[in-house]
C-alpha cells in the first residue's frame, strides 16, 4: 500500500473539519475524493501534504509514518501536491516555473530529463516555455501547475480541484492531461467537486460528507449508488 490514512482528524485552529477519515491508495491507482463544498476534501489533502498538522490519526506513506512532517519533508518523501490555487510564479516563465518544481533534485541532467518528460506530456507547455506564467490562459496554468508537480518525480501526485474556475471546454482538456499521467504509471489522488467526471475517470472513489467518509468503493459502483445519484448527480 502506497498511502494509508487512518482515523484522520484535522482542521484549522479550534475548528475541526475532519473526523475519523480513513482512506488508502495502492501504487498505480487513480483514486478520487468527491463531495460538496465544506465537506473536508481540501483539508484532507493539506493534512496529507503537510500543510496543516493533523489533530489526530495517522498518515503512512510507502510504509513510513509521515504524520506531522513538514510540507518540504513530505515532498522529499515523494508526494507532490498541486493545490487549487496553483501558486505559480506569475512573473517567471513557464520553463522557470517547471524548474522550481524540481528544487529537490540536485543533478542538472536529471532535472532536464524531468523537463523533457513533462514537455512530452504537455506539448502546449513547449510552445509556451518562454511565456510568463501570469499571461497564460486558465487551462494552460492548470497544465503548468500539474507539470511542475511532476518535476520532482513523485511517487504520488495529489491534484486539488483541477476544474475549479475553468470554462467547461477546458475542463476536459485538463482531465485528459491527468489521464496521460495515469497512462505513464503515475499514482494519482484527485480531489474534485465534479462528481460525474471524477467517477468516470478514476478507479476508486471516496465520498466525503460533513468531514467524514460517507461511501467508498469502485468508482463505477459509486456512480450507480442511489444516494450518490440523488444527492450529487441530480438523478
Amino acid at each position: 500500500m502506497l498511502l494509508e490514512v487512518k482515523n484522520l482528524d484535522a482542521g484549522y485552529g479550534y475548528l475541526q473539519i475532519l473526523r475519523g477519515v480513513s482512506l488508502n491508495i495502492d501504487e498505480g491507482e487513480y483514486v478520487g475524493i468527491v463531495g460538496p463544498n465544506g465537506a473536508g476534501k481540501s483539508t484532507t489533502m493539506k493534512a496529507i501534504a503537510g500543510l496543516i498538522a493533523p489533530m489526530g490519526g495517522s498518515i503512512a506513506f510507502n510504509g513510513e509514518d509521515i504524520t506531522g512532517l513538514s510540507a518540504s519533508q513530505i515532498t522529499k518523501k515523494g508526494i507532490s501536491f498541486v493545490s487549487e490555487e496553483m501558486n505559480l510564479f506569475v512573473n517567471m516563465s513557464v520553463q522557470e516555473n517547471l524548474y522550481m518544481g524540481a528544487y529537490i533534485i540536485k543533478d542538472k541532467k536529471v532535472r532536464n530529463e524531468r523537463l523533457d518528460f513533462v514537455f512530452s506530456l504537455f506539448p502546449r507547455l513547449v510552445e509556451r516555455k518562454a511565456q510568463l506564467a501570469g499571461t497564460m490562459s486558465g487551462g494552460e496554468r492548470k497544465m503548468l501547475a500539474i507539470g511542475r508537480g511532476m518535476m520532482s518525480d513523485p511517487k504520488l501526485l495529489i491534484v486539488d480541484e483541477p476544474s475549479f474556475g475553468l470554462a467547461p471546454q477546458l475542463v476536459s482538456h485538463v482531465f485528459e492531461s491527468i489521464d496521460a499521467l495515469k497512462s505513464n504509471g503515475v499514482t494519482i489522488l484527485l480531489v474534485e467537486q465534479n462528481v460525474t467526471k471524477t467517477l468516470a475517470v478514476t478507479d476508486r472513489g471516496y465520498i466525503l460528507e460533513n468531514g467524514k467518509v460517507g461511501l467508498q468503493g469502485k468508482s463505477s459502483d459509486l456512480a450507480a449508488n442511489p444516494h450518490v445519484k440523488k444527492v450529487f448527480l441530480g438523478v
